[in-house]
């Protein structure tokens, strides 16, 4: 591979590369991830004040990050180093997460960048939107929901689907409340009739009960 032709390529080479790293970031799932301090640094002011604050961080070889999974740090350490990230490597089991630790580090370009691969993720995917897992998700993991840009844009999302197609499970029950009453409260639109809301809400929490009663059995 010739050097120096594509600047985004070149620095792409140098993520979570061994050979160039003079940090190591250990996460919550265990996975130890290699940094260049000062392009980290130099890209963010929460891990600038982190790394060169004078006190034993800016002196460690290694920093940990308890609350991050090594799946979301890698999405942020991408965007640090290219100014970009793949729309592939988001997915329903990882943008709650990612959306909240982009949050922890504060990095506004990128919380926006994440929306717009989002949008764009459920928008053309239609046939298997997984907002609904998500939207259950987000309820109970985002810090706060008020005027919260993704769980808004998550509401709205799963409100066109017609709740008789979301199969039983993918929707918490308290998600299902969120969605109601935000929808109620914003005037949005809503693609179910007040019977399948009230048919689809009593046959999910008494699924909800049945899998409590069975908890507690065990």
């Amino acid at each position: 591979m010739t050097r120096g032709i594509l600047l985004k390529r070149d620095f792409g080479s140098l993520i979570n590369n061994p050979k160039y790293s003079d940090i190591e970031i250990l996460c919550q799932d265990g996975e130890k991830i290699y940094g260049i301090r000062a392009i980290l640094a130099i890209r963010c002011d929460v891990l600038d004040k982190l790394l060169y604050n004078g006190m034993k961080e800016s002196h460690e070889s290694q920093i940990y990050f308890p609350q991050i999974n090594s799946t979301e740090f890698k999405i942020i350490l991408e965007y640090l180093y290219t100014g970009s990230i793949d729309k592939n490597s988001l997915n329903k089991d990882n943008i709650v997460e990612t959306y909240i630790a982009i949050d922890y580090f504060q990095i506004t370009e990128l919380q926006d960048l994440l929306m717009e691969s989002v949008k764009f993720i459920l928008e053309n995917n239609q046939d298997d939107n997984f907002s609904p897992e998500l939207l259950s998700k987000a309820v109970i993991k985002l810090p706060n929901l008020t005027d919260n840009e993704l769980f808004n844009l998550l509401i709205e999302s799963v409100a066109l689907i017609p709740l008789n197609s979301i199969k039983i499970g993918r929707l918490s029950y308290l998600a299902l409340q969120h969605l109601l009453s935000s929808t109620y409260e914003n005037k949005m639109p809503f693609m179910t009739s007040e019977y399948d809301v009230f048919r689809y809400s009593v046959i999910l929490a008494k699924k909800e009960y049945l899998i409590m009663q069975q908890k507690l059995l065990n």
